[in-house]
């Protein structure tokens, strides 16, 4: 996805309990016949773990011949990871990775040190409209590992392991969750995990995680007895151990992992520990230096 900045909201400063950093209401912003709620980066805190960027897409119900069109564009020094509820998506990279993402598939990018690429609704889908919901999520690259080659991850959501007891299904989409490893192959320690909780179910958030935060999309959720409706990320402390109670059917993501050794710039859809890296890769871009997509004649110009 591409990203442009917005404003962030004014939040209160009410805490569900001790271990409950930041409550983010996520913005919305209009991406031209949908909008997205943008949790990450935020005014008060730019990751969990090395969760840089955080946009819920929807939902939103598409009419027959309308949908979704990201138009070519680059990324640098982060992975990207599209994770739908509802709806398809077809990816196209300058690596020559074709694949339509389905719902509960794991799809990581890595950019490293440089990838284009597009989003757009594949056309069997556009034909007979369809809904669309889910999430886009930057993955910041660690210090020595920001400039590796850009790659490419597909894991259908048959691979990925799920966790289903006592009101509680959860799926491991990235990481280590609930006694479950997912497949993904990564570049540092992180966690994402779809959880969808029936109403008076509970689910633990595991305390050994440096960086924790639980997302909510849908329903409404207890902790330590106060009450948070979606959307709403909430941030943890470390070393706590949170009980999140669903008080009606909820859908929320899990996510973190061990904090970045030190901030990251971001410049438009580039990400890196050096400004310098980022006025390159700019530069890149705008003299057509990236790898072109196949298949794909349009691009989104550099912003000015």
């Amino acid at each position: 996805m591409s990203w442009l900045p917005s404003n962030d909201p004014i939040l209160g400063d009410k805490r569900s309990c001790d271990a409950l950093e930041l409550v983010i209401v996520p913005r919305a912003r209009d991406l031209g016949g949908f909008s997205v709620r943008r949790a990450l980066p935020h005014g008060k805190r730019q990751m969990v773990g090395p969760f840089i960027f955080f946009d819920q897409m929807g939902p939103v119900q598409f009419l027959a011949g309308q949908g979704v069109d990201v138009r070519p564009h680059p990324h640098i020094g982060l992975a990207t990871v599209t994770y739908l509820f509802d709806g398809r998506m077809l990816h196209r990279d300058s690596e020559g990775n074709i694949q339509e993402i389905m719902p509960g598939a794991m799809n990581l990018m890595t950019a490293g040190r440089g990838i284009a690429h597009s989003e757009r609704t594949p056309s069997q889908a556009r034909a007979g409209g369809q809904k669309m919901f889910g999430i886009q999520s930057w993955i910041a690259l660690p210090a020595g590992q920001e400039e590796v080659a850009p790659s490419f991850q597909h894991f259908d959501a048959e691979r990925l392991p799920v966790v289903a007891q006592d009101g509680l299904w959860a799926r491991v989409v990235a990481g280590s969750a609930f006694g479950a490893k997912a497949p993904v192959g990564m570049l540092s320690d992180w966690f994402y995990v779809e959880v969808k909780l029936a109403e008076g179910a509970c689910a633990p958030l595991d305390p050994d995680h440096e960086e924790r935060g639980v997302y909510i999309a849908d329903g409404e959720v207890d902790i330590a007895g106060e009450r948070f409706e979606g959307p709403r990320l909430l941030v943890f402390r470390p070393g706590d151990r949170i009980s999140i109670k669903a008080v009606r059917p909820s859908r929320l993501m899990f996510l973190g992992g061990t904090a970045m050794e030190g901030p990251r710039y971001i410049g438009w859809n580039f990400v890196s520990s050096s400004r310098e890296r980022i006025e390159a890769a700019k530069e890149d871009w705008k003299q057509n230096r990236f790898a072109p997509v196949p298949g794909e004649t349009e691009f989104i110009p550099l912003p000015e």
